[in-house]
């Protein structure tokens, strides 16, 4: 059987983040969506995205094939329902479809014809940016208990402070000196070849993923995850940071989804409660307004390759688009275009040239390659967002 996964019906929610990459590559928890699904059905998957991103995130159909709707976070009840799946059949949870059976060269445009099944079970589903972090603490739970099951963690360094030990797992390779991880309010899942500096403090849920980094007497309250390569110091609250990222100093940030190849500059600090404790509203792509999200606190939408410079400080409920570079005094505004420039005086676009310099840079300085595919996805990205910048 092939597995599909494709963006669902809350793409365009999701953004910024899904300007650069399908739904099913959101770090949700410990792994991304992805991989969640082919830990479950022990299968790897495929994709079906937006066209400018087919190059980076192909398809591949065969004979049979299972589509998975990536907004779902599978569990291992789920799994087993999609893998036993037949011909003409679709699983659902309310409205939503969760996955379908089809045939090579089929084309689904309703469900009409097909045998519905009503999934009775729990399941987590991200619909909304916030629901990264919303519903980050359940999905480190689940993720912990998959990665972890009829596992033995490593050893746990005697200089280590600890408060529920055994809900702590250190994969091979990690490296931890006088921390304190105090595991009573949930998880705490360190992950190979990572390292807690001297004096940090960790409250689970928590995931340090895979080559990642707390920087010394980092402050971390859960449910929080550090993607992999990615350094964070200072405090951080209920946030999820995606991979090769850096908020490496000084500064909070709180109730907050930061992507890859970001950049915090030191003393950085986002709101995330307004002072009148009104809901938060978050700029929405589809309407070209700020929507509401029915939360009191919510920080800091930041999509890939954007930047900021020291004491840049965000206002509650500020999105960030993709490769924006922002400093200087004052709160810049509270949406703010990808490829832009500047700061709370004024923007002005980022010219991709410029852009691209940095992320070769950048990239390469992890050992990673700034491919023409990653620039085509950039060029397509800067030319959607025009009409959000004014020079």
């Amino acid at each position: 059987m092939n597995y599909i996964l494709f963006d669902g019906p809350y793409r365009n929610n999701l953004l910024p983040f899904t300007f650069t990459r399908p739904v099913a590559d959101l770090r949700v928890g410990i792994l991304t969506i992805r991989q969640k699904w082919e830990s479950y059905i022990e299968y790897t998957t495929t994709t079906v995205t937006e066209d400018y991103l087919a190059d980076k995130f192909p398809m591949v159909e065969m004979e049979n094939n299972i589509m998975i709707n990536a907004s779902f976070l599978p569990n291992m009840e789920v799994a087993e329902v999609v893998k036993n799946l037949s011909e003409n059949q679709a699983l659902f949870k309310g409205e939503d479809v969760i996955a379908f059976y089809i045939k090579e060269g089929e084309e689904v445009s309703d469900f009409s014809t097909f045998e519905a099944i009503e999934f009775e079970g729990d399941l987590l589903k991200i619909e909304h940016t916030w629901d990264i972090f919303a519903l980050n603490g359940e999905a480190i739970i689940e993720d912990f208990n998959l990665i972890t099951k009829d596992r033995e963690s490593q050893p746990i360094p005697v200089t280590i402070n600890t408060i529920n030990p055994e809900n702590i797992f250190i994969e091979k390779g990690a490296t931890l000196n006088f921390a304190t991880l105090n595991a009573s309010s949930g998880p705490i899942y360190i992950g190979r070849d990572a390292e807690v500096m001297e004096g940090s403090i960790v409250r689970g849920p928590f995931a340090l993923c895979h080559n990642a980094t707390l920087k010394m007497a980092s402050k971390i309250y859960g449910p929080t995850t550090v993607g992999p390569h990615s350094k964070v110091g200072g405090e951080v609250s209920n946030s999820v940071i995606f991979g090769f990222s850096n908020k490496g100093h000084d500064g909070f940030l709180g109730n907050s989804v930061i992507g890859e190849w970001c950049n915090l500059g030191a003393d950085t600090n986002t709101s995330n409660l307004k002072n009148n404790y009104a809901e938060v509203r978050l700029w929405d792509y589809q309407t070209e307004g700020f929507a509401k999200t029915g939360l009191q606190f919510c920080g800091l939408m930041m999509g890939d390759h954007s930047k900021c410079g020291i004491n840049t400080m965000f206002n509650t409920g500020t999105v960030v688009g993709v490769s924006a570079n922002i400093f200087g005094s004052g709160f810049p505004r509270n949406f703010v275009p990808s490829f832009s420039w500047g700061g709370s005086k004024g923007f002005v676009t980022y010219k991709t040239d410029k852009a691209f310099e940095v992320a070769e840079v950048v990239m390469a300085r992890r050992k990673e390659e700034f491919t023409e595919i990653d620039k085509a996805i950039l060029n397509h990205i800067f030319e959607e967002s025009k009409q959000y910048r004014k020079d």
